[in-house]
């Protein structure tokens, strides 16, 4: 699989995330995970979209070899993509950029908070869901008044990783 790494992957066509047809939300309503470690937001990202606590996401991904005090989590989209994909979830392979709140697929976690540490990109995971209320952005950071934001005029995501279910995850959960 090409995992993208660098801001370099802009340059990228949208691809299959373009078709927003097959991208579905997850089954039940996500709920908000609170990072516990301050760069665990990769890891309670995927907790939400999975419906886990941060405590069982981050046992799973420690026996994936993940964790948050590798600073590669925080600027590689890999780790997440491992994660989804070991849950059931498809995720886009291309980090699509992000042009306005309209265009996003109805599941994706978006990177805001961009920034070059030392030469190298480094971001802030949010899940981003258009559900039947509309669209609310699940936010980690602890210290929030609310971790569902719809301030979207005050986010700034740089760009966009598609997410969509496997028939067999939600099998999984039917059963």
């Amino acid at each position: 699989h090409l995992y993208l790494q660098e801001p370099s992957f802009l340059i990228y066509p949208i691809s299959r995330a373009q078709d927003r047809s097959d991208l579905t939300m997850p089954s039940a309503v996500a709920t908000p995970v609170i990072q516990e470690e301050a760069t665990g937001c990769g890891i309670a990202a995927v907790a939400a979209l999975a419906g886990m606590t941060y405590r069982q996401m981050q046992l799973m991904a420690a026996s994936l070899g993940i964790s948050a005090a590798d600073p590669h989590l925080w600027s590689d989209t890999q780790y997440v993509c491992t994660m989804l994909q070991h849950l059931g979830f498809q995720a886009s392979l291309v980090a699509n950029p992000f042009t306005s709140w309209d265009a996003l697929p109805p599941t994706a976690l978006l990177a805001i908070k961009w920034h070059l540490e030392r030469g190298r990109p480094f971001w802030h995971w949010v899940v981003y869901l258009r559900g039947p209320d509309g669209p609310e952005v699940l936010d980690s950071r602890k210290g929030l008044r609310s971790n569902r934001r719809k301030d979207f005029g005050r986010i700034r995501p740089k760009w966009f990783i598609a997410v969509n279910q496997t028939p067999n995850q939600v099998d999984r959960k039917q059963r």
